[in-house]
């Protein structure tokens, strides 16, 4: 085999024009990784068992204003605890921010007064745009109390 001759000014090496993607693919694959573990745990709040309802509707997805009555009558704004005579003042604070609608979550475990007593106070005070959250759709019949023999 014939060697070409060199031309005046080349030098002994060439430069490489290729790009190596592995190193790329391997940096990307631990970002992933690191993103899959993480997002996880940046969705915190306040755990609440929802009751069921067969004719849900999904929500505008507006930044609303979230109250929770927890099974202990516990009342929070977000993932803040407030106190009831603070309720309306925080929430109007909020609604600034969102578009007017306030959803209002209630255990399933939590007493029906405390729900009510809730939105009482907050309608009291000219909020009326309260959304009741509830979860999917699940059956409301109950299973047969009674064991079989």
């Amino acid at each position: 085999m014939a060697m070409k001759p060199r031309k005046v000014g080349e030098g002994l090496y060439q430069p490489l024009a290729e790009i190596n993607v592995t190193p790329l693919v391997d940096v990307m694959l631990v970002l992933l990784i690191i993103f899959m573990v993480t997002a996880p745990m940046l969705a915190s709040g306040i755990k609440v068992n929802l009751p069921g309802a067969r004719s849900a509707a999904p929500l505008g997805a507006k930044n609303p204003v979230v109250v929770v009555v927890a099974k202990d009558g516990a009342v929070s704004v977000g993932k803040d605890a407030v106190a009831p005579d603070e309720l309306a003042t925080t929430v109007k604070a909020r609604l600034g921010d969102s578009n007017g609608v306030v959803q209002l979550r209630g255990d399933r475990d939590a007493s029906y007064g405390d729900v009510v007593a809730v939105m009482d106070e907050l309608a009291a005070n000219g909020i009326t745009r309260i959304a009741i959250v509830s979860s999917g759709r699940r059956s409301l019949a109950s299973p047969d109390p009674t064991p079989k023999p």
